[in-house]
């Protein structure tokens, strides 16, 4: 199943974990572990924010993918399943 990761880092928790280089090393452990499609970074409501795109049948693992984001960042997480364009179509 596809699905879309959004979270969002709390400033101040942001800004120290850039200090000491959590921050990175979250992003990282996050991209390593989803092999996404497509992973977008921005700004939300004044606060870091991310956006991941990936395929995963295992529910279990949806633990060891959100954990390392909120222990190291506090971050607010928002996962669903999304359809790409071809899915769409082949469904209307």
């Amino acid at each position: 199943m596809r699905l879309m990761l959004r979270f969002t880092i709390p400033v101040e928790k942001g800004n120290e974990a850039k200090t000491d280089g959590s921050l990175s090393e979250a992003i990282k452990e996050l991209i390593d572990q989803v092999q996404p499609e497509a992973a977008y970074f921005y700004m939300q409501d004044g606060k870091r924010g991310g956006m991941v795109v990936f395929e995963e049948s295992d529910q279990v693992r949806m633990t060891a993918i959100n954990e390392p984001l909120f222990a190291k960042l506090n971050a607010a997480i928002d996962i669903q399943p999304v359809l790409s364009l071809d899915d769409l179509l082949k469904n209307i």
